[in-house]
């Protein structure tokens, strides 16, 4: 029932079962299309409440099929639930299209005075309606002492190839990142971190700015189309999941074996008279060397590498004006092993 959910919210406008049910440990409430809370009978001790989200492009492909696994694993009782968790399935018209978006890149307008009109701006709107709700639920939601801490993974996959196929981006935001997220995002195979300067108006953005949520955006390979997948690489990313859908402690690893970064600078595309100054094909992490050219543009003028080198990450010529063309980052220490 729950793993059809996901094909239920793209066939049709409101999925045409029952609107909620038991499951192991709790039970299901689908709110609205590609929206599902999932409420536990119990929360366990060490559970959080969750957002996991996934197809907020909709030709990323892969981490539907691993969250619909959890969810498989979830339906079986294979897994019992122990957590209040929100699950959302993102852009559904792109999904249907196979297209990173339809009219705009979604993962750019989660932020409250969003005015704009289109498919993309309403879905952004209802996403940030679901989080709200989700989260003012969970409000209350005590375990001893302490308030329900709040989480939120993002799961991506990336346009091009990577020099670390697995990498999480931690946003910017006032709220601090636990060190312990490290060591989890170790645990699940997860190679590198790359840490945001400043605010950048994605969903995991939203959660951590706005709800002060511990949030993620994680790149878990590339982007293929559906049934092309390797999950394979990404079974430890799918117990993690599992993990926070039971409320349990998920498996931790050497933060040590992760690489960092921070973002040293972003390339902007202010006019149609753009270009990237290295292949298409350039995969993410490709490092630079001192005064090496990376861009053009008739407005902006030239970006070139300074005085140490850079890394480059997310390159794409071809946003939109005014977006942003590429990250470079430079090495930037982690919290250390032994800091959770």
């Amino acid at each position: 029932m729950l793993a059809d959910w996901l094909t239920q919210s793209l066939e049709a406008g409101t999925p045409s079962a029952a609107s909620e049910g038991r499951l192991a440990g709790g039970r299901y409430r689908m709110d609205a299309p590609g929206v599902l809370t999932l409420v536990p009978d119990r929360v366990a001790e060490d559970a959080r409440a969750c957002v996991l989200s996934v197809a907020i492009h909709g030709n990323e492909t892969a981490p539907v099929e691993l969250l619909g696994e959890s969810l498989a694993r979830l339906e079986a009782g294979l897994i019992h639930l122990g957590a209040p968790v929100l699950v959302v399935l993102g852009n559904l018209e792109a999904i249907r299209r196979g297209s990173r978006f339809v009219t705009t890149n979604l993962n750019r307008l989660f932020r409250r005075d969003l005015d704009a009109q289109g498919a993309e701006p309403d879905r952004a709107r209802e996403l940030m309606a679901a989080v709200d709700a989700f989260y003012a639920e969970h409000a209350d939601n005590h375990r001893g002492d302490a308030a329900l801490p709040r989480l939120h993974y993002d799961l991506h996959t990336a346009i091009r190839d990577s020099q670390f196929a697995r990498f999480v981006v931690d946003p910017f935001a006032e709220t601090a990142t636990d060190s312990e997220q490290w060591a989890w995002m170790a645990g699940a195979g997860i190679q590198a971190a790359l840490q945001q300067h400043q605010h950048s108006w994605t969903f995991s953005h939203y959660s951590k700015h706005y709800h002060g949520a511990q949030a993620f955006t994680l790149e878990l390979g590339k982007a293929l189309p559906f049934g092309h997948n390797d999950l394979a690489p990404l079974a430890p990313m799918g117990a993690l999941l599992d993990a926070l859908m039971q409320g349990c402690r998920p498996e931790h690893g050497a933060i040590s074996a992760m690489a960092g970064f921070r973002v040293a600078v972003e390339v902007f595309r202010h006019s149609d008279d753009f270009s990237l100054c290295f292949p298409d094909d350039t995969p993410n992490f490709t490092e630079f060397a001192p005064g090496e050219l990376v861009a053009t543009d008739a407005v902006g003028g030239d970006t070139r590498v300074g005085d140490t080198p850079l890394r480059v990450v997310f390159p794409n010529a071809q946003v939109e004006l005014g977006a942003r063309a590429a990250l470079l980052v430079r090495p930037a220490r982690l919290a250390p092993d032994d800091a959770h």
